[in-house]
């Protein structure tokens, strides 16, 4: 891929301010690398996927870690070593928040470890960074040759004064009567989180609407700098799939799904009492098996358990 030329891409909000979305320049050694700017507030966005799996494992490793640098601020760490601490529960916060959204658009068969990390370099007091890690996250993931079914992004809408803001400076934020993060694809939205005063439920439906064309728009760019870069023309990674049974995967739908919907129509609330549940679901599916199978792979028989 052609990320040893510097590309960037602008995407210009309702209100007239830009986003930047920039590749090439740093971080040239990771799988992919973005820089977001908007005004002051700078992210930097990274990814890294093993380039083989480890033994045992049946899920995807997947870490995404936002941080704000000290230097951001153009401040140097208090402690005694002059190093970063940990992740404050901010930004373990944020980390939640873009990963909701990554995770199911990987295959559910890769299971090669992914890093992501997102890192504050530049703070700007007016411009609140959060909503803008997930987009530079699927950014740098769209430019490489991982198997990601993205782009995606995330924006803030607030409501001030009746009127809907898309990322909202910090003052406005402070005003307004609802406040929402909503994650989505082109599609679909994949998450909303945030808080409001008393709203119509219409309302808030046209607030997340109003989320959604913006993060369209975010999708768009993300694909055109992909096309630019040279990953669209480019195959994704090849890894080994996992071996398919239809016939066994629809014995797994019709022995559990009824079932298990049953259970969880029920709504109760004690958890015990649920759990108990699903427990005997489980049991009675692997009773079905031994009666109806002499051999059977049970890695596959419970990975259609739990997808039926």
């Amino acid at each position: 891929m052609a990320l040893y030329n510097a590309i960037t891409k602008t995407i210009t909000q309702p209100d007239g301010r830009t986003i930047e979305i920039e590749t090439g320049k740093l971080a040239k050694q990771a799988d992919g690398a973005v820089v977001v700017k908007m005004g002051g507030t700078m992210l930097l966005a990274t990814v890294v996927s093993q380039p083989s799996q480890r033994e045992g494992i049946d899920f995807l490793p997947l870490s995404v870690d936002y941080q704000e640098k000290f230097a951001a601020a153009g401040k140097i760490p208090g402690s005694f070593q002059r190093r970063e601490s940990r992740l404050s529960d901010y930004e373990i916060l944020i980390s939640r928040l873009v990963d909701r959204v990554l995770r199911p658009l990987f295959p559910k068969d890769y299971h090669y470890e992914v890093q992501v990390l997102i890192s504050l370099i530049s703070a700007d007091q007016d411009i609140l960074p959060d909503a803008l890690a997930a987009l530079a996250a699927s950014a740098a993931l769209s430019i490489t040759d991982i198997p990601f079914n993205g782009p995606i992004s995330e924006v803030r809408v607030a409501r001030v004064d009746g009127k809907f803001i898309i990322n909202p400076k910090r003052a406005d934020q402070e005003r307004a009567d609802m406040d929402l993060i909503v994650g989505a694809s082109e599609t679909a939205v994949m998450m909303v989180e945030g808080e409001m005063k008393e709203v119509q439920e219409a309302d808030m439906l046209e607030a997340i609407r109003f989320a959604h064309e913006e993060i369209k728009k975010h999708c768009r760019v993300q694909r055109e700098m992909a096309d630019e870069v040279g990953a669209s023309a480019q195959p994704r990674r090849a890894y080994p799939k996992h071996l398919e049974d239809d016939v066994l995967k629809a014995f797994a739908h019709e022995q559990v799904y009824t079932k298990a919907r049953a259970v969880a129509a029920q709504g109760n609330a004690n958890k015990s009492i649920r759990k108990a549940g699903f427990a005997e679901v489980k049991a009675a599916y692997k009773e079905a098996l031994a009666a109806n199978y002499a051999e059977v792979d049970m890695a596959m028989a419970m990975r259609y358990y739990y997808g039926a």
